[in-house]
């Protein structure tokens, strides 16, 4: 199984990185994993919906550009669905299990994703009705794609 995660900025933060670069060597042993930053639009305070508007549809035309026709695509979305870890897990083995055998998932800016990106989704996904930094939510999401593993492969992992 082949991942890429498309996320919107740059990780600043060593101690982020840092856990980026352990998911991401865990993961190895599993899948291929492929992490593609597209730059972030500057938002400012207080922008109108209209501006925001904009400002998502710039990141989302960034983003476009490295979906692929052929992949599963997974939007991380506040308003998604909400999944245990065994059933993130249950649905990465069902999509390869049914010849999937490339995920996208898609992580927004500060402001979410446009609507174009989540119209193209097959999936959007919800880890919470909090709102998390974009940059911590890849940590996030790395160790959940990493624990989905451990479960498929009935390694133990802590819970």
């Amino acid at each position: 199984m082949r991942f890429t995660i498309i996320t919107v900025g740059k990780i600043k933060e060593k101690y982020l990185r840092d856990a980026i670069a352990e998911y991401s060597k865990r993961l190895s042993k599993y899948c291929k994993l492929e992490i593609i930053e597209v730059a972030d639009e500057k938002t400012p305070d207080r922008a109108s919906e209209t501006v925001e508007q904009m400002i998502r549809e710039k990141e989302g035309e960034r983003i476009s550009r490295y979906i692929r026709e052929d992949a599963y695509v997974i939007a991380l979305a506040i308003n998604g669905q909400m999944l245990s870890s065994e059933a993130l897990a249950t649905k990465i083995e069902q999509l390869g299990v049914s010849g999937t055998s490339h995920i996208i998932l898609v992580i927004g800016g500060s402001i979410g994703l446009s609507d174009q990106i989540l119209s193209r989704a097959d999936f959007h996904l919800s880890f919470s009705k909090m709102t998390f930094p974009h940059q911590l939510m890849r940590v996030i999401l790395l160790e959940q794609i990493y624990r989905s593993y451990r479960i498929i492969n009935g390694e133990p992992y802590h819970k």
